[in-house]
């Protein structure tokens, strides 16, 4: 089983930012952050500041091309299309790609681009990092949870099993779950629920982990995920929105959700990949979803209510 010695992450914000460091610091040369021309070039001259510590990154050229060993892509939604195309010169037949987007439909863009046998499925869960220029903090960095999937205990895929040697190595807490599908699954009832409330209301963790009325906007938008999943098979539950809380009360409570943070700086968010999902796979498993309709609304009038932009 070939060692995984070269990671290259696509979307150098929160989450990839504060993976690279933590990776480095285990073992130093081995992470690259993908870069175009100008992005390289902010990059080289502003460096990253993880937790008050200025790191300088090996940068990756996409016109250069190279065959990685691991791709961990952080982009948003929305950026996965550029992402890919910069990344063709970048996969070569043994690279491996996870991809820690929210959501549940980036395997499925990946793997059309690039092989299924390529791209198990993953999320990262538990992180609060914040972004703000050239700086992210976090007091969190949760745990990559990834596999195909089923993976059964004792009989992971060798692809599955090169990450999780790595992903040790590097110092990198992460679960390979027996249900991978409804694990991500249960990442996307998060998203669906936390991200969207918190945008709305302009509530940090604090508000969802410790008042009822913020706590009721997110769970009546996490209900309608988990009526979905019960209608396609995907495994959650209602006892599922209960155990988010435990993970809930271990974030920072001034940390800030990447959706918030997004309607803070007035950048695209992710709603067309959490409610307009929900509401698009509810009209065809005929699944109600009046919460998510109403919040995929409210998220495109903040979009379009942004300073400097007409409706």
């Amino acid at each position: 089983m070939a060692e995984i010695r070269d990671v290259l992450i696509a979307g150098a914000g929160a989450v990839g930012s504060a993976l690279a460091a933590t990776i480095e610091e285990r073992l130093p040369g081995t992470v690259s952050i993908l870069a175009g021309a100008g992005r390289a070039e902010r990059f080289r001259a502003e460096g990253f500041l993880v937790n008050g510590r200025r790191r300088d990154f090996r940068l990756a050229d996409p016109a250069r091309p190279a065959e990685r060993d691991l791709v961990l892509v952080a982009v948003k939604a929305h950026q996965l299309p550029a992402a890919v195309e910069e990344l063709r010169s970048q996969v070569g037949p043994s690279t491996l790609i996870l991809s820690l987007l929210n959501g549940i439909t980036s395997e499925d863009i990946l793997a059309a681009a690039f092989g299924r046998e390529k791209v198990p499925y993953a999320m990262i869960l538990g992180i609060d990092a914040i972004r703000e220029g050239n700086a992210t903090s976090y007091s969190s960095g949760g745990a990559i949870h990834f596999g195909e999937a089923r993976n059964p205990p004792g009989a992971w895929s060798e692809q599955v099993s090169r990450i999780a040697s790595f992903l040790g190595r590097a110092g990198v807490r992460h679960v390979v779950p027996e249900d991978m599908i409804r694990s991500l699954w249960y990442k996307f009832m998060i998203n669906v629920g936390v991200n969207q409330a918190s945008a709305v209301l302009r509530a940090t963790y604090a508000s969802f982990q410790s008042l009822p009325e913020a706590q009721r906007v997110m769970e009546a938008a996490m209900r309608e995920v988990v009526a979905l999943s019960a209608a396609l098979g995907t495994g959650l539950v209602p006892a599922d929105i209960e155990a988010w809380y435990a993970t809930l009360a271990g974030l920072g409570p001034e940390s800030k959700t990447s959706m918030l943070q997004d309607v803070e700086a007035g950048r695209k968010t992710e709603v067309e990949a959490f409610a307009g999902t929900v509401v698009e796979l509810g009209a065809r498993a005929g699944v109600p979803t009046p919460v998510n309709e109403l919040l995929l609304d409210m998220i495109l009038a903040i979009e379009k209510g942004y300073p400097g932009r007409s409706a």
